[in-house]
């Protein structure tokens, strides 16, 4: 162990204390490449003032995990919650929460994934609200009550699974669990929450049945003395449809500009009042031009159908560009669609600009979001990309890692 100093070993007998550690955001005062994210806190705002309008007299808590959606968390949260049209936060992990209060959030934040490990002493520290779905963190937190390292009595929210078979307690778990909360008067079941499974289904029969279990468990806890101060289950989906606006409301996606599509998939949008708020662009490193048959990328998946040019990007897989957008997406050059050609790699793409006139070194790209340029004008939406990967919109956001930078713009 040479080179680290013995005051930072534990000693055999010192109990192990979790550290909350993150991986370090790209910076744009680090760039090197020229590839990046744009983001558009107007078209933040914008978006909220749309939810806001939607969710009525309920409270809105913007949904903020996985780094907000890949736009970066902290800016993000900053941004909304000087907007006061916002009234607290939903994360996912500890960490989470313990990223936004150092960046000087203050605003109430849910911690919604219900996994703390040892660190229960931690979320009471940084004023972080729990969300819990059995007994077990019920009791480790009345514990720290009893113990005289927290205060009393801690508010928590409970999840029921009211249909996702994913996270919260059963309904037929829920009456037991109801007549334990008596042990433990150091909690306060202050909330009550479930997640909808199928908001974007228009045949809402599944929500229905969910809204319906949700009520059933609402009065269920009424009927053991737990009186709720507030209840939520609504995401985008439902919230931009007006079903499930309880008292609070949890967008997330709906907040960067996507809009859920009503039946899922390719389904028309919910919503066309939304604008996006992340652009995400590159450039040009290189040209080369290809005889007729020539490969590209690994594999050689694509050859040149005739005399081409193609053109190196520095981003790849590890930036947040599938691989399944080889040889099926496009990018905006110039104004123009060109497409992407071969296997995304880790840290490159190339690109057919053969039909792209005038495309050279130094050129912009634009991966994600509007382009106007001497050929045209054009965007590329996060649906758009979901469909030609296979996957959903929230997948393309949340990959766009965190060496791309994000720069903040007004417009």
């Amino acid at each position: 162990m040479t080179g680290v100093p013995p005051a930072v070993l534990p000693s055999m007998n010192q109990p192990l204390v979790p550290r909350i550690l993150r991986p370090r955001r790209a910076a744009p005062a680090d760039a090197v490449r020229p590839t990046r994210a744009d983001i558009n806190l107007e078209a933040l705002r914008h978006n909220l003032r749309v939810v806001r309008k939607q969710a009525g007299a309920a409270r809105v808590w913007a949904v903020l995990k996985a780094d907000a959606y890949g736009h970066g968390a902290p800016a993000v949260a900053r941004t909304l919650e000087r907007d006061r049209r916002v009234d607290g936060f939903c994360v996912a992990l500890l960490e989470e929460g313990v990223e936004l209060r150092e960046a000087g959030i203050v605003a109430p934040i849910l911690l919604m994934g219900g996994h703390f490990g040892n660190a229960h002493e931690e979320v009471i520290a940084r004023g972080l609200v729990p969300v819990v779905h059995d007994a077990e963190p019920i009791a480790a937190f009345a514990r720290l009550v009893r113990a005289g390292i927290a205060s009393g009595p801690i508010e928590v929210h409970l999840k029921i699974d009211t249909g996702m078979a994913r996270l919260g307690v059963t309904m037929q778990a829920l009456p037991a669990l109801a007549a334990r909360l008596a042990e433990y008067p150091e909690v306060r079941v202050r909330g009550l929450m479930t997640h909808l499974a199928c908001a974007e289904d228009a045949a809402d029969v599944e929500t229905a049945e969910q809204i319906a279990r949700f009520e059933e468990a609402t009065a269920l806890l009424r009927r053991h003395g737990v009186n709720l101060d507030v209840r939520h289950a609504a995401s985008s989906a439902a919230l931009l449809r007006g079903q499930a606006l309880f008292d609070a409301v949890r967008p997330g996606i709906s907040l960067f500009g996507v809009s859920p599509r009503l039946g899922g998939g390719a389904g028309e949008p919910i919503t066309k009042d939304l604008k996006a708020v992340m652009r995400v662009r590159t450039e040009i490193i290189a040209v080369r031009v290809l005889e007729t048959g020539a490969p590209v990328g690994y594999g050689a998946t694509w050859r040149a159908p005739g005399p081409a040019r193609i053109a190196t990007l520095p981003m790849g897989y590890a930036d947040g560009l599938s691989r399944q957008l080889g040889n099926r997406g496009h990018v905006l050059v110039r104004g123009k669609r060109a497409p992407i050609v071969g296997a995304v790699s880790m840290d490159m793409a190339m690109i057919d600009v053969t039909a792209v006139e005038g495309a050279a070194v130094g050129d912009e790209v634009v991966v994600l979001g509007p382009q106007e340029g001497p050929l045209g004008r054009d965007a590329i939406s996060a649906n758009e990309l979901a469909e030609r990967a296979g996957t959903i919109p929230w997948e393309i956001l949340t990959s766009i890692s965190r060496r791309v930078p994000r720069f903040y713009r007004e417009p």
